[in-house]
């Protein structure tokens, strides 16, 4: 007998439990909606994923590209989000994506540790300044290049001579200015609201400003078309968008 109960003890252990972000297990009549999105959504899209009804929201983050090529290469997630419009048309126009919706707009910022002596762009071209920008395929590199090559040629250069490090998503930015491994960053807004006041953000000039929107649509083929449609809705207009909001993010464009 004793044997018996040890042994249905064992066995309840290895057995699989349900919760947010899970499978559908454990006998959750919930069905799971994938969402890959981009990693600097992470704080609003959890915030909001929760208490999404009708479904349990699996979230997956990095950076766009990388979640673009995954699309690419046959994973089907229910909704693909973008920290850009373009990766969401391509993917449009390879017939991988619904025609996308743009739900947010952000802000390219300068952000540096709290209490840094650097105040303004000029200031990255210093000798031994340590920069950390995104790489070229990810949006936020991609924005961090378009500023830069507003500038003067010299200054342009200047700093990008300074770069010590290129990272695949504005969490790898943020992480580097924590941690000390660079002075200053060119992240989003949010990304700055996001660090508890470890990070300060320093405006761009408006004239160096690049436009920062992002897009969502349903990937074709997705386990779930309706509730990933509902979603994508609620990004421009309900719940995830208010949450996107309280994290920084502007209201879309158009």
């Amino acid at each position: 007998m004793r044997r018996a109960l040890a042994l249905l003890a064992a066995l309840a252990l290895l057995a699989p439990a349900s919760g947010c972000g899970g499978d559908d297990a454990g006998g959750s009549a919930k069905p799971r909606l994938v969402v890959s999105a981009g990693s600097s959504m992470s704080e609003a899209l959890t915030a909001c994923g929760r208490d999404h009804p009708g479904a349990t929201v699996r979230l997956q983050f990095a950076g766009s590209d990388a979640l673009a090529a995954q699309i690419r290469r046959g994973v089907k997630p229910d909704v693909f989000a973008a920290a850009n419009t373009r990766l969401p048309a391509q993917l449009h126009a390879e017939g991988l994506l619904s025609a996308p919706v743009e739900f947010a707009t952000n802000k390219l910022v300068l952000a540096v540790p709290a209490g840094s002596e650097i105040g303004s762009l000029g200031d990255l071209a210093g000798a031994g300044t340590k920069v950390a920008i995104g790489s070229n395929s990810v949006p936020i590199g991609a924005y961090t290049r378009e500023t830069l090559a507003r500038l003067p040629a010299a200054q342009e250069h200047a700093i990008l001579a300074n770069v010590r490090s290129e990272e695949p998503d504005t969490k790898g930015i943020v992480g580097k200015l924590i941690q000390g491994a660079a002075d200053a960053g060119f992240v989003y807004l949010s990304d700055v609201e996001a660090a508890d006041r470890r990070l300060t953000a320093i405006e761009l000039p408006a004239r160096l400003e690049p436009e920062v929107a992002y897009a969502a649509g349903v990937v074709e083929g997705a386990h779930q078309p309706d509730r990933a449609r509902a979603f994508v809705e609620g990004l421009h207009g309900g719940p995830c968008a208010a949450a996107l909001g309280e994290a920084g993010f502007g209201p879309p464009s158009r």
